[in-house]
């Protein structure tokens, strides 16, 4: 992966064809996600992303994700799996502020 100069950790990967806002539904309600951070690693994409619900002003989610190499949305909890997905991910994160602001509360 290329470096970037800014960060000195590698540089985000571009995301595969997902726009973004883009609508998501769960069985109790759905809405899109507005903000996307996510880093193409060896064998993962981790991502992070803000849910907006609809119908609910200033209802939102986290979600915490990954998807496969070719691109599908699995199932299963996020992983990170070395440090160079944690600065990759740190990199994508400037791109989303609301989604950083948010993960900044939960650090502070």
């Amino acid at each position: 992966m290329a470096s970037s100069k800014t960060t000195g950790g590698p540089a985000p990967s571009p995301k595969r064809g997902r726009p973004i806002p883009r609508p998501f539904a769960f069985h109790w309600g759905g809405g899109n996600i507005i903000e996307e951070a996510s880093f193409t690693g060896k064998y993962t994409e981790p991502a992070i992303q803000l849910l907006e619900y609809e119908g609910e002003p200033g209802s939102f989610g986290v979600r915490f994700c990954y998807y496969s190499l070719d691109g599908r949305f699995q199932r299963s909890p996020m992983m990170l799996d070395s440090a160079e997905s944690l600065d990759g991910l740190r990199a994508a994160l400037k791109a989303t502020p609301k989604l950083r602001a948010l993960l900044k509360r939960l650090v502070t």
